[in-house]
């Protein structure tokens, strides 16, 4: 069994919001969640999040979607490749939390102990 997380951060690399599910979720399946009511000018996220419906939830919101289109796309998509550079901050996040032990070995057997602790973990991403 593994678990796995997605979390969105803000412009500066701070967490807004984190879900745990389990490891053979897809992305695309928690990125409706992850952004809803979270208003921003611009989406950034990777190929996994290419989908039409996601594209149209961004734009229904008000947002812009920086998204590469995957190489299967028949009709690829135009996006913002200087703003995709800021897509290492979610990166830069994971490696922060990673240097909490407890989360890059996953010690914990209950879900809601270690979403408990990554939640602990994110308070001192804000703190530091």
């Amino acid at each position: 069994m593994t678990t796995k997380l997605h979390v969105a951060v803000d412009s500066l690399g701070n967490p807004v919001r984190v879900i745990l599910t389990a490891g053979q979720i897809s992305d695309i399946g928690q990125a409706g969640a992850l952004i809803k009511d979270q208003p921003a000018e611009f989406i950034v996220a990777d190929k996994g999040y290419d989908s039409d419906a996601f594209i149209e939830t961004i734009t229904a919101q008000g947002s812009q979607a920086v998204i590469p289109p995957r190489a299967n796309r028949l009709n690829p998509r135009t996006f913002d490749r200087h703003i995709y550079k800021d897509r290492n901050l979610i990166e830069r996040f994971f490696c922060r939390i990673k240097q909490f032990r407890r989360i890059a070995t996953r010690y914990d057997k209950l879900a809601q102990s270690f979403l408990s602790f990554v939640h602990l973990a994110c308070a001192f991403v804000w703190l530091a």
